[in-house]
């Protein structure tokens, strides 16, 4: 396999692995990815747990803000000191906005850079980084083939509620978790594009459930993969750093290799009408 390809579009850190095969630098079609903040936390390790070899696209995984190379003096204690101090409006909430804010620039970027082609991309999301593959599908006006989030943050809701204590909620702090509210905005994501909702069967039980509300509000647009004995994260810790994949991980990658290479496929059809 060639090796990743790193770089910034418009401030933003990436990861990129070539189409396999090769394109020769023929524009190919191109996946953008956003991580975990549970391991793998960074770009360069969600590439490495989730590569999606043997697809003919380019996949860009994009760094979540404060993550690998956006860290704070190299490392997660002003990640861990946002969540302490209010993990949805400190944390959660400004992490997904900023992500999505800043992704139509880096697109845009990515595409001056690279030999991809002007046409639908995929996009998928793992935890927090499935929040912002969801906004992109419900919100932005991005041509996406197809979706795909894996553990996803689907209602922040549940997120918040993974932290300790009762969340002290006020009419700011509501707005903010309702605009995050992927089952509410199911109709905007079917109309945009087929998803897959990979759901580990150890999940934190309120994400599982939400990804299972999701398939189902979805229908025929969707398709859910159930991993069994996957709990949340998909690498060891730290996961910062690219690490050997793990064989749980490695059954979500076939998952994901085979959807977005179906929905490439549909693309190029229907391209050709």
């Amino acid at each position: 396999m060639e090796s990743p390809i790193t770089g910034t579009a418009a401030g933003v850190p990436f990861t990129a692995l070539p189409p396999v095969p090769s394109t020769d630098n023929v524009p190919a079609p191109l996946i953008v990815t956003w991580h975990m903040l549970d391991a793998p936390r960074s770009d360069a390790a969600f590439a490495a747990a989730l590569p999606m070899n043997d697809l003919p696209a380019w996949r860009v995984h994009l760094g979540m803000p404060m993550c690998g190379a956006r860290m704070v003096d190299g490392s997660t204690d002003a990640v861990v000191e946002l969540m302490r101090k209010d993990p949805l409006m400190s944390y959660l909430y400004p992490f997904v906005r900023q992500a999505f804010e800043e992704f139509p620039a880096a697109l845009e970027s990515i595409r001056a850079q690279l030999p991809v082609d002007d046409g639908p991309i995929g996009v998928l999301g793992g935890s927090l980084g499935g929040a912002v593959a969801l906004r992109v599908l419900a919100e932005s006006d991005v041509p996406v083939f197809a979706g795909a989030v894996v553990n996803a943050a689907i209602r922040m809701r549940s997120v918040v509620d993974l932290f300790p204590g009762d969340y002290p909620y006020d009419a700011e702090s509501e707005k903010a978790v309702d605009s995050l509210d992927f089952l509410a905005k199911a109709d905007a994501i079917a109309g945009r594009a087929p998803l897959l909702v990979v759901s580990g069967e150890l999940d934190h039980p309120g994400l599982r459930a939400d990804a299972l509300s999701l398939a189902d509000a979805l229908g025929e647009r969707s398709e859910l993969l159930s991993i069994p004995g996957l709990a949340h994260p998909l690498a060891d810790e730290p996961g910062i750093e690219p690490a050997p994949q793990l064989p749980l991980a490695r059954e979500v990658d076939a998952g994901l290799v085979t959807w977005f290479r179906r929905h490439l496929a549909d693309s190029v059809i229907s391209d050709m009408r």
